[in-house]
């Protein structure tokens, strides 16, 4: 079975045809900058072991212009790696925002749409261009059928202890104000291969989704029973722009001191602080350049940063009574050695000793690069959230 998997955004289309019978993709890219001057769509082929790539420039005003493009590159003659649109039997979605409406991936009908639509307050940035991506594939791709594999679903299994915050009862009960987490898919996925790798299915695992947005998640048993993010994804660890956890009275201090409006504190947030805030730069390899000419701030940022990451480790081993391995993935999770090595001294404690010749020695797959005698298993695993959305996806509709 083909199966594509979407992530529209605001202004993107990423997608992904992945054959679920070698679980191997066969074309996958990027619609961007929708309803701008100037759309770009980038497309790739993998098949037979040869790569095809092209890149194209035009108006694209909606993301039914630029869905309709992929599907024409999907099936053309030269460059397609299906004959018609037909052979695509399934669309999986990935939908940011479940509430607490969907605990599992479902297929799309009506009424899904509908209670999607009631949670846009929930992720007004996410929800609202993730169902567009819904309706747009249901006109291009009118034979498949749709599926929505949710960000929070994975973390539906929280206890309420752990997702309830210390306010009001009917904030909670009228409005849905709790913790849900995100990342859910990448979380999921690496937990999954860790206990297959420690051929224990009721291991305790911490995941560390480590990319500009970044989180972790607690996994007991395959259950996901704590994780960084809250109700929006600006809590927890320091990110690439988001401040992470901050003192909720400085956002008072802010209003009334600078004069700040709610958009203004939003926007500093989420979108000029964590590693931006502290060295100007959000990505980590601009960041490690600047650590490389020694400068303070980039020392002091990727300290603090660390930090924070060992903060919620030492939390999760204590709520679940230990901890059997630790996870590193997604893009800065999966290759900064600096940042695994910060965060893994002096932390003997819960038996963590990282090897930084094993660190160094990387290997394809799940990689090993804890010492030999260590207690706790810390691990690198490369995380593939469209394989998780197209697997799960496959579940429901086969």
């Amino acid at each position: 079975m083909n199966i594509l998997v979407i992530n529209a955004g605001s202004s993107s289309i990423k997608y992904q045809l992945i054959d679920m019978d070698t679980e191997l993709p066969l074309a996958s890219g990027l619609v961007e900058r929708i309803g701008l001057e100037e759309g770009v769509v980038k497309y790739k082929t993998f098949v037979n072991g040869e790569k095809k790539e092209l890149k194209e420039t035009f108006p694209i005003p909606n993301h039914t212009v630029g869905l309709k493009r992929v599907a024409e590159l999907l099936t053309d003659e030269k460059v397609g790696v299906v004959s018609d649109p037909s052979e695509i039997q399934a669309v999986g979605h990935r939908l940011v925002h479940g509430g607490e409406a969907f605990t599992k991936t479902v297929e799309i009908t009506e009424a899904v749409k509908a209670k999607v639509k009631e949670l846009f307050p929930l992720a007004p940035l996410h929800n609202p261009a993730n169902l567009i991506g819904v309706e747009v594939a249901e006109t291009v791709f009118p034979n498949a059928k749709q599926v929505g594999v949710f960000d929070t679903a994975f973390h539906q299994t929280i206890p309420e202890k752990a997702f309830r915050y210390a306010i009001p009862v009917e904030f909670y009960k009228e409005m849905g104000i709790r913790k849900y987490g995100f990342h859910g898919t990448s979380h999921k996925f690496v937990s999954e291969k860790a206990a297959e790798y420690l051929g224990n299915k009721d291991a305790k695992i911490i995941t560390i989704h480590l990319g500009n947005g970044a989180s972790m998640a607690a996994v007991n048993g395959g259950v996901c029973v704590d994780t960084t993010m809250g109700m929006g994804p600006l809590c927890g660890l320091i990110m690439g722009t988001r401040s992470g956890d901050i003192d909720p009275a400085i956002i008072f201090f802010l209003a009334e001191q600078k004069g700040y409006s709610v958009n203004e504190i939003s926007n500093l947030l989420n979108k000029e602080s964590g590693m931006k805030g502290l060295t100007g730069q959000t990505d980590m390899r601009d960041v490690e350049k600047l650590l490389d000419e020694g400068d303070e701030n980039a020392i002091l940022a990727c300290d603090m940063y660390a930090y924070r990451i060992k903060q919620f480790i030492g939390s999760y081993a204590a709520i679940m009574n230990g901890v059997d391995a630790i996870v590193f993935t997604a893009g800065i999770g999966e290759n900064k050695t600096s940042i695994r090595k910060l965060v893994c001294e002096d932390m003997a404690y819960l038996g963590i000793e990282w090897d930084e010749v094993k660190d160094k020695n990387r290997t394809d797959g799940v990689h090993e690069i804890n010492t030999d005698n260590a207690k706790t298993k810390v691990l690198i695993i490369p995380t593939n959230e469209e394989l998780e959305i197209a697997r799960q996806t496959l579940e429901v509709v086969k």
